[in-house]
């Protein structure tokens, strides 16, 4: 049996607080502590022969660096990846406007022709008002022009290869659909077809140019001029 080492005579005294040590008379019986304190010294000593691996003094500076360039990159991808919804709108074209002078010209002797292929001398038709269809069928602008077109005044259509189909022309009205496959009206007039706009000239019966509107918006954009043709 084990007695306190801390009494008996002739040990030297031991801290007190140590408390109350108890030796045993086997030694045996210490043999699970002194395993744990060999497995607690092998874990703390490192292998024979093997060093501690050393950090390189560059391991920091790198490491901020390589932070900074993935932080760059992300703000980057950010920024340019296109966001769902959201789109960049077109410029809006600028409204064509008609060469200066072409009003009190003289309309050119042009030769159209109609469904038949058959030449239609364009001065012949006059007084009229002329839309040009080759951009833009826009059969509401056709209609609403032969709807205000004066007694005695053309209502013609001028489309590029082969004549337009024109809407029903009110009783009174005449509407002639032609074609224009060498684009001598437009040339004359330096007016490109512009895709969903119809263009409108209106000439008198003298064959003098009175206005060119290169855009229909409304009919408010030729009616007093459409009206003074039949005078």
């Amino acid at each position: 049996m084990g007695k306190p080492d801390a009494d008996g005579p002739g040990l030297p005294d031991l801290p007190p607080e140590w408390g109350r040590v108890v030796v045993p008379d086997d030694a045996s019986a210490l043999a699970a502590e002194a395993e744990q304190i060999r497995r607690e010294l092998r874990a703390a000593t490192p292998p024979r022969g093997r060093r501690p691996a050393a950090r390189s003094p560059l391991a920091l500076p790198l490491l901020v660096l390589l932070v900074a360039v993935l932080a760059t990159v992300a703000s980057l991808v950010t920024v340019t990846w296109p966001r769902a919804g959201r789109t960049t709108p077109e410029p809006a074209p600028a409204p064509a406007t008609p060469p200066a002078g072409l009003a009190g010209r003289p309309l050119p002797a042009l030769d159209l022709v109609d469904a038949g292929q058959a030449p239609v001398p364009l001065r012949g038709l006059l007084p009229a008002v002329i839309i040009l269809v080759d951009g833009c069928p826009c059969p509401d602008d056709v209609a609403t022009a032969a709807a205000l077109a004066p007694t005695g005044v053309t209502v013609v259509t001028v489309a590029g290869k082969r004549p337009a189909t024109a809407p029903p022309a009110p009783v009174g009205t005449v509407l002639r659909p032609l074609a224009d496959p060498a684009g001598g009206l437009r040339a004359f007039l330096h007016l490109p077809p512009r895709p969903g706009a119809a263009t409108a000239l209106l000439v008198d019966r003298a064959g003098v140019l009175v206005t060119v509107v290169p855009e229909i918006r409304s009919a408010e954009d030729y009616r007093t001029e459409l009206a003074g043709l039949a005078a």
